[in-house]
């Protein structure tokens, strides 16, 4: 595992609470409306974020989370993995619509570093962190010897690709979204790659 030097470390479930939230930020609140068709015996959509979160396997894991510290606890954090070399065929009779596009641009990024969320809290932006975490990402990406990176965007939200192109990622293939009931200015995802 990459060793990382503080304000940056890995997350442990400790950090279930702040991952969800941050989460649900760098996802424009569609997390949070996805969490709540998940959720089971009076569970809130906040409870299945975190029970997600704690879970010691699988992309959506603390496990595969980097921090940021600040004298006020976490305010940033990223999460990633790598995507398959060879990417299993999309079921589109049983994977649900909203993820069919999501999927289709993560299979067109074989083998790469997958940065699936970066957020920082509100109060935070603008300070540097995300660039702290996107430089650690490719050092984790290194390590596990990838020299790819992806990422996929709102085309809603510009000041985050402004961020990812200027750290070197380049649009590489967009999909219409399919929002069902979710609501964003966006209407396509996009998906930006940078060799590293």
């Amino acid at each position: 595992m990459t060793t990382l030097v503080p304000p940056l470390r890995w997350a442990t479930p400790d950090d279930a609470d702040a991952l969800v939230r941050l989460i649900n930020y760098a996802g424009e609140g569609l997390p949070v409306y996805l969490w709540q068709g998940m959720a089971e015996n009076g569970e809130t959509a906040l409870d299945v974020g975190r029970r997600r979160a704690l879970r010691e396997t699988g992309s959506f894991s603390y496990r595969n989370a980097l921090m940021y510290d600040a004298a006020d606890g976490v305010v940033a954090s990223l999460m990633g993995y790598v995507l398959p070399d060879a990417p299993e065929p999309i079921d589109y009779d049983t994977m649900p619509a909203m993820f069919v596009p999501l999927q289709e641009l993560e299979n067109a990024a074989p083998g790469t570093w997958y940065v699936n969320v970066l957020a920082a809290e509100p109060a935070h932006r603008g300070r540097g962190y995300g660039s702290s975490l996107l430089s650690a990402a490719e050092d984790v990406a290194r390590d596990l010897g990838k020299t790819g990176m992806s990422i996929i965007a709102s085309d809603g939200n510009p000041g985050a690709r402004r961020l990812y192109e200027r750290f070197g990622y380049r649009h590489v293939d967009s999909r219409p979204m399919i929002k069902e009931h979710w609501e964003n200015p966006g209407r396509n995802w996009v998906l930006l790659t940078k060799t590293i």
